[in-house]
């Protein structure tokens, strides 16, 4: 039977990557630090970590808590380099044959998102090795630097798989972010509806079930290099407000908060090397729905 380790495997991703494995018949391990088991202590100092593998660990293990934290608090959300850091050591010196390293759509450069261009971000516009650009903010740089340690665990022979994911969500996401707060207020008629920002800001919004399959997919096919987890649909928080009303079966104003913290302005990106592994299988509005109940 195939192991697989998954750390911060009680978030949102990582609790979808579990429900995954175990339905494929994986024996599924987990590392989370809402359990007391901090990954960056188990790779640094358990001893038992020395000689253990498994067929595959994938990385979910973050500090983000979604745009307040990301702009409000970027020396917390700096961690993240410490905690790629200390996996990608213990994955060369214990010899794990295969990790799945999650970077950020974060990591392009953001001069390519103000707006004035609305081209879609293809993987070869940010590189670990060559930097086009400055990332978004310290999550964005460190989700950088850890695909540069993902180059660097490969020439100690482990096999990484790097995935940039864009806007991911699902129900039962935190409310941290935008998709499951404007299902909340759909859910409860908000009149008016809140929005940071003006709302024509735009995202790329993959379902977590997407990102799953995307990324199983990838790991397949053994591809190594950067791929983006990505629709290549652009749609914005004005639009987005409007589809989940819609379903929701109730006409409303909007509400524009223009002094929360917004991001990038256009943030898409090109699905082209995805799909040569794997299409989106739930749009937009299949996604709200399935929130909505």
């Amino acid at each position: 039977m195939k192991r697989v380790l998954i750390t911060g495997h009680k978030g949102f991703v990582g609790r979808h990557f579990a429900k995954y494995f175990r339905n494929e018949g994986w024996t599924v391990d987990g590392l989370d630090i809402v359990d007391g088991d901090d990954c960056r202590r188990y790779f640094s100092h358990d001893p038992g970590s020395a000689g253990r593998k498994w067929d595959l660990v994938v990385h979910c293990a973050a500090n983000v808590g979604g745009r307040a934290r990301i702009d409000g608090d970027p020396l917390a959300v700096a961690k993240n380099l410490a905690i790629d850091s200390d996996m990608f050591r213990w994955a060369a010196r214990t010899r794990q044959p295969r990790v799945v390293y999650f970077s950020s759509s974060a990591a392009y450069p953001v001069q390519y998102q103000d707006g004035e261009s609305v081209m879609p971000l293809e993987e070869d516009d940010q590189k670990a090795d060559h930097i086009l650009g400055a990332p978004d903010q310290t999550y964005g740089w460190a989700k950088l630097v850890g695909e540069r340690l993902a180059v660097a665990a490969r020439g100690e022979g482990v096999k990484v798989h790097v995935l940039r994911p864009f806007s991911g969500y699902g129900a039962d996401q935190s409310l941290d972010y935008p998709f499951p707060s404007f299902i909340a207020r759909a859910k409860r008629k908000a009149d008016p509806f809140d929005i940071w920002g003006d709302g024509t800001a735009v995202r790329d919004w993959i379902h977590v079930d997407d990102i799953v399959g995307g990324t199983m997919a990838v790991v397949d096919a053994g591809y190594e290099g950067v791929v983006n987890l990505c629709t290549g649909i652009p749609t914005s928080f004005n639009e987005l407000a409007a589809l989940v009303t819609k379903h929701a079966g109730y006409n409303t104003r909007l509400l524009h908060h223009t002094d929360r913290p917004t991001g990038v302005q256009y943030r898409v990106g090109d699905p082209s090397l995805l799909r040569q592994f794997y299409r989106h299988s739930i749009s937009l509005r299949q996604g709200i729905r399935m929130a909505l109940g």
